[in-house]
């Protein structure tokens, strides 16, 4: 589990849980241009999400549904009844209509393909982070 320097002027926060080094290190680029916005972990482990999500209690989780050892539905179900107001970006290789129902059932809000939507993650936090 990597954390990040916290910048206490962040108005949102985002911990990515992706198991591929190239693709958290293409989300921290994507998320940090976003005025006040910080990324304060990452995580590739369900175990390791769980407990870097829970210790900082973030706005966003970016997560990917396909972990090292376990999913993201795992995620969801740990931390989701324990802290309702984060709010679940899925960002997956694997956008079957079945996997996206288990995951929005589970509370995540968002779910997008990996290939074809990579970018509509922070669409989605801009946007958010504009409204908020």
């Amino acid at each position: 589990m990597k954390t990040h320097h916290i910048n206490p002027g962040a108005s949102k926060t985002v911990f990515i849980v992706e198991d591929s080094a190239s693709v958290r290190s293409r989300l921290v680029s994507l998320l940090e241009d976003i005025e006040g916005v910080r990324i304060v972990g990452e995580a590739e482990t369900p175990a390791n999400a769980v407990q870097g999500i829970l210790a900082s209690h973030p706005d966003y989780v970016v997560l990917d549904f396909q972990l090292l050892g376990g999913t993201g539905v795992e995620v969801l179900r740990t931390v989701c009844p324990k802290a309702p107001d984060i709010q679940f970006i899925m960002l997956t290789n694997h956008p079957n209509p079945q996997y996206r129902r288990l995951c929005m059932e589970n509370g995540a809000q968002y779910f997008f393909d990996k290939s074809s939507e990579f970018t509509r993650v922070r669409d989605v936090i801009a946007d958010l982070e504009s409204i908020s």
